[in-house]
This record gives C-alpha cells, structure tokens and sequence, in this order.
C-alpha cells in the first residue's frame, strides 16, 4: 500500500501507512513531533501505529542534530532473534509440553533472573565499559550481568513456530532488561530538567531532547549504543539456550547448524544517510527494512508471524512495522475478554492459559494479515510462521 500524506499543518509532513485513520490522541501526538524544529524531511508512520509516550509507537523519526530520548523509549534495543531450524514438525509429535517447561527452566521469565552469569555472558566484550555509562548505574552491574541471558515480561515471548513447508523455526522478542529502563530514565529525566532550564518551550514533557556536539548528547548517545548492543547480545544468550532445548528433544543433543538467523532491533536509534545527508533515526517500534535486509513481525501469540526482507523504500526511511499493533490497551483486553476466550484464541498452541496473560490475547491486537497488506510496498515475506509452542513473560 502506498503511504498517505497526512495534512497537520506542521513544519514536517507525516506520512502515514497506518491501516486505520488516526484517532484524536494519535493525531496530537504525530503533530507534536511534526512541529519539533530539528525533524527531518517528514515523519513516517507504520502500518502498526499506535499511542506511545512522546511519540507514537511505529513511527520512524528522523532528526539532525538532535535527538530525544522517550522516542527511543525504555527499553532500548527491544527487538527479535528467530532460527530457521533443519528439524520438521513431525519430529515435534509429543513433545510440545516438555520442550515449554525445559524452555521455562532454561531461560528465567518475567521479574526472574540467572542465580549466576553463564560464561557467554560474563565474557560479553561491553562490559569493559560499563563504567563509562551513567553514574546512576553503577550500582547494577551485577544485576545486569545475571539478566544477561532472560526474557523480561511483558509482551516478550519465545516461540516455536512452523512454516508453510513445515520447517521448525525458533523465536522470540526481547530488549535490554533493567538496565536498559534505567539508562533510559535517567536520561529522560536529564532532557526534561535541561528543557526546564533552557525554557525550551514543548508540547510534551516527554519530548525533551539533547542536542548534539554537547556532553548529554555525547553521554546519552554512548549509553544508548551500549544498551542496544546489550539487547542483542541477551537475544543471542537466549536463543542459544533455547536451540540447545530442541536440539536435547530433537536431535538426541547433537548441535545443528542453523539455516537462517535475524537478529534485528525495533526500538533503537542509529545514525544512517537518507536522501544525501546524515541523520539520526530513531525506530520507535519499527524495524529496518533496506534492500534484503532480513526482518521479523511477530504476531499475538495465536496469530501467524511473519520472517520479511526488506524492499529499501526510501520514504519510510527503510523501516517496516515491528508487529501487529495493539487495538486496546491492556487494561481494556482484561476487561473485554475472559479466560474462555484466550483459550478459544491460542487452540493449538502449547503456552499458559490463565488470566495472567489476558493482556497479551490474540483479540487486543490489529490484524498481522492487514498490517502486512499495508506495507507490501515496505517488505517482502519470505516465511509465515504460526507458532505451536508460547512462553510468555
């Protein structure tokens, strides 16, 4: 689907893919970032857009010379790490239910973390420089070094999946943990206080920025290179733990060789050239999708998933949506939906059923099918995955 320009009558234009027409709050909040002095050529918004903090989440922000921290958000370097696996779903028969609770053993959910960092974490290279990040979290290193390697809640999840060639595949979504979120605020709070300073007059609170060639832009932007590298390096961890599951199930504990791996943020910022010139751009729930660029866009944990290669449409800045979008907040999925119905909308899936994960049904989402309708100008699928086993957060 080819974007529409949305006329706010602001500095910049928004161009939107978004598969619903903007509501009052989404629409405030694509022209607060629209009116900032320092955007970019235009701001551009995924089929998935949805309401965020600052900005909209599934909004591709460009910027020179400046940048603002709640775009990027809390958890820095969110994202996903999937597996193309050479195992087949017959080879799956029975075992669903024993490779979930080895895989919740394996891997700590939620609130939990490591009792020790394994040796692929503690010999991570970036924690070398762990005391050049903020002073106020210095204190957390070895917090940091036990979550190295654990999912968080949330909407993170691992999966198991199958393609339509029924191939096994592995994935899952998550981001930078605690130290990621404390970076994050204590940055956030950093911008805010110098706004207050400066009388930098803005519309939101939360769209506090640095700008660049001084020492809290330099500060912010080191710590947040850390953290994304950190996010990744906790996808790796993890999906080594988790190929090491199937592969003890599978394949008597004989290590494979995987035939295809992504690993791609969705919550990030990076410097990056669009039409000639050097900007910082931020993905607020968006994933780079330059020519033959590998993504992932997950579905609710009864939807199907999608592996996509990017198509480099340039005025998406090469971005594509991250995900199927929240239709409702989770408060409101609590309220619409019981635990009958959670059970109805994940049949055939080998994960939790309980109200502990109401929040997170199949229904509280928009449709991955139309989003992915939506973007066709954005990415190519290259596998569509359904999962058969969900660990949640």
């Amino acid at each position: 689907m080819p974007y529409k320009a949305v006329n706010f009558s602001t500095k910049t234009p928004v161009l939107s893919w978004a598969n619903h027409d903007l509501g009052h709050e989404e629409i405030r909040m694509a022209k607060n970032v629209a009116s900032l002095p320092f955007i970019f050529k235009h701001v551009a918004l995924m089929p998935d857009v949805h309401l965020g903090k600052g900005a909209l989440v599934g909004s591709v922000v460009a910027t020179k010379d400046a940048i603002i921290p709640a775009a990027v958000g809390v958890d820095i370097g969110c994202g996903m790490c999937a597996v193309k696996t050479p195992f087949r779903a017959e080879q799956l028969e029975g075992k669903l239910k024993k490779i979930r609770l080895d895989l919740e053993a394996s891997i700590p959910v939620g609130f939990n973390e490591n009792k020790d960092p394994d040796k692929t974490a503690s010999n991570w290279q970036g924690w070398k420089d762990f005391k050049e990040l903020h002073s106020g979290v210095q204190d957390l290193q070895g917090k940091a070094m036990r979550q190295l390697g654990s999912l968080g809640g949330g909407n993170h999840f691992c999966e198991v999946c199958l393609d339509t060639d029924d191939q096994v595949w592995l994935m899952l979504h998550s981001g930078s943990r605690n130290i990621g979120n404390m970076l994050a605020q204590a940055h956030i709070s950093t911008a805010k206080n110098l706004a207050k300073m400066t009388d930098t007059r803005l519309s939101d609170p939360d769209l506090a920025y640095f700008v660049a060639q001084t020492p809290e832009f330099a500060a912010y932007w080191r710590d947040l290179q850390w953290a994304q590298d950190y996010a990744r390096r906790n996808r790796e961890v993890m999906m080594a733990r988790f190929q090491k599951v199937v592969e003890t199930h599978l394949a008597g504990g004989k290590q494979t060789k995987p035939l295809l791996q992504v690993n791609c943020h969705h919550n990030y910022a990076e410097k990056e050239v669009h039409f000639g010139e050097e900007v910082y751009i931020t993905r607020k729930g968006a994933v780079r999708a330059q020519d033959n660029d590998y993504g992932i866009i997950p579905g609710s944990m009864g939807a199907k998933s999608f592996i996509v290669k990017g198509k480099g449409n340039l005025e998406s800045y090469c971005s594509c949506s991250h995900g199927a979008g929240r239709l409702m907040s989770r408060n409101k999925a609590k309220n619409s939906f019981n635990l009958d119905d959670l059970i109805a909308q994940t049949a055939g899936v080998e994960c939790r059923k309980d109200v502990g994960v109401l929040d997170e049904i199949p229904g509280a989402h928009k449709p991955i099918e139309q989003v992915m309708v939506n973007q066709s100008d954005l990415v190519e699928v290259v596998a569509t995955l359904k999962q058969v086993v969900c660990v949640k957060g």
